[in-house]
């Protein structure tokens, strides 16, 4: 719709019962799409209109698909099978793509899409373009160097990435739904040592998390937004077994907590968690970096939040 379109105020949309079919339209839509949360959101602008106009057979209509949104998401929690999509950040890189070289974007994919499957549809979409053999999939999550680059070639890196939120922002997003909804920053984490190696002992292995801002919020009308911003923080190998650590604990309270309960999970998370054979479990982390106390304060602090989450998981 565009306001310098002839007759377009004349139109039957733009009228106040316009507005109300369009508004009921969305909410069937977002009913379909799972979205339930927003039915209400949309119901909200539409029920003061039809009290005004005394509407009593619409306004039952309407709080009964208002019921039925909420039956829908009690029965969605309960059975914990929500899922609103994947995330994997694409980056072009190369002059066959011309102004997309260098470019970054974060899509959207159906829920439980694998990192193969996107991998080989935008491999092959790109293949046909460009060629097969002039098409190439870079493996890793690490900073590309062009230089390393074939010139006549067009590489493509991708990503799985998830939605990051700060601290405080958590406070306000408590549900699955609201985890998934409304956004716009992503992470991905690049595991690696100081001798170029991706992986290492404990006591060398550092982590870089990525941040990625996209232009717009998803859900979007577009399943693929721009990346405007990205941020870059390294974590030492301690800092390294603290988030370890934190995750694990996590990961046990929701195992203990679960309802109904689930032995088979509990028993998968303890044997991943406190194992005797588990590597580089938390028996070693212990004896890695809690053996003896550093001298250094800014690494004391550090060995004190470590001390703390053992102590949080052992209560656990």
């Amino acid at each position: 719709l565009s306001p310098d379109e002839d007759g377009i105020c004349s139109g039957r949309y733009f009228s106040e019962s316009g507005l109300v079919g369009l508004l009921e339209q969305a909410a069937e839509l977002f009913s379909t799409g799972g979205l339930y949360e927003t039915v209400n959101e949309v119901y909200k602008i539409v029920i003061p209109i039809l009290e005004a106009h005394r509407d009593f057979r619409k306004l039952t209509l309407t709080h009964s698909k208002l019921q039925k949104a909420f039956d829908s998401i009690i029965n969605k929690v309960l059975g914990q099978k929500r899922m609103f999509g994947t995330y994997f950040r694409v980056g072009f890189y190369g002059s066959k793509f011309g102004d997309l070289d260098e470019q970054e974007f974060v899509y959207k994919e159906p829920a439980i899409t694998k990192l193969p499957e996107i991998s080989h549809r935008l491999e092959g979409f790109y293949g046909q373009c460009f060629g097969e053999d002039a098409v190439e999939v870079i493996k890793d999550s690490a900073p590309v160097d062009k230089k390393k680059l074939d010139p006549n070639k067009a590489y493509i890196q991708i990503t799985f990435v998830e939605p990051y939120f700060d601290e405080y922002e958590m406070k306000d997003r408590v549900t699955y739904f609201e985890k998934n909804f409304n956004v716009s920053r992503f992470m991905y984490t690049t595991p690696f040592t100081m001798d170029g190696r991706p992986r290492g002992e404990l006591s060398e292995q550092y982590k870089r998390n990525t941040i990625l801002t996209t232009m717009h919020a998803f859900p979007y009308i577009k399943t693929r937004i721009n990346v405007i911003q990205r941020e870059e923080f390294i974590l030492t190998p301690i800092e390294v077994a603290i988030e370890d650590m934190r995750k694990k604990t996590q990961e046990l309270t929701a195992a203990t907590n679960q309802e109904p309960p689930d032995a088979k999970m509990l028993q998968m998370v303890l044997q991943g968690s406190v194992g005797a054979t588990v590597n580089q479990g938390p028996l070693e982390v212990a004896q890695v970096f809690l053996a003896e106390i550093p001298a250094d304060p800014k690494l004391y602090r550090h060995h004190n939040k470590l001390r703390l989450c053992f102590k949080e998981f052992i209560m656990r």
